[in-house]
């Protein structure tokens, strides 16, 4: 019987390639304009719906009501705002890297995420089209790898049409094809 050769050297964290240098690229700015748009529309909605019935002149309000509607409408401008401020700063910090064996996005303004899916891994891929992204010509691309009910990472914001590209480039992976053959 012939020995195999065993090699397990050590290798020096330092020389370990960085996910942070690799080049990637934005998401669509129109993903940004939408989202700022859908909270602005829905708090604004419903902070005036609260506005009508504080000042509605058909009937008294009893005494606690007037003080718990400012106290909501603060509390909903308040927290419009803050949601109106993170998706300004962060969604701009959205970005994606197709590379020829993997898929990596990079996203996260208080919490930085890098996540890496190997295509290989990938059991099946979806886009996504809710209906204020298909007006703002928009789509999720959504893959999904075994072991989780789950997708293992979604990049949202891209343009329909690089989001059908790159769901057909990860269909036709060389590997993948070779596999079904």
């Amino acid at each position: 019987m012939q020995a195999s050769e065993f090699s397990n050297n050590v290798i020096p964290v330092a020389d370990l390639p960085s996910l942070t240098s690799v080049e990637s690229e934005p998401i669509s700015p129109a993903y940004r304009q939408l989202n700022l748009w859908l909270t602005s529309a829905i708090f604004g909605f419903i902070g005036l719906l609260l506005g009508i019935v504080l000042v509605q002149p058909w009937f008294e309000l009893p005494e606690p009501v007037p003080f718990i509607l400012l106290l909501c409408l603060a509390g909903l401008v308040f927290i419009g705002a803050w949601i109106f401020t993170y998706h300004y700063f962060a969604d701009p910090l959205i970005r994606f890297s197709i590379r020829e064996q993997d898929l990596v996005l990079f996203k996260g303004l208080f919490f930085k995420d890098i996540i890496c899916q190997p295509i290989l891994r990938i059991q099946h891929i979806d886009i996504q089209r809710g209906p204020f992204e298909r007006l703002a010509g928009l789509a999720t691309l959504k893959v999904y790898s075994a072991g989780g009910s789950d997708h293992t990472l979604a990049i949202p914001g891209l343009p329909a049409e690089s989001a059908e590209r790159m769901r057909q480039f990860v269909l036709n992976h060389s590997d993948l094809s070779q596999d079904e053959a």
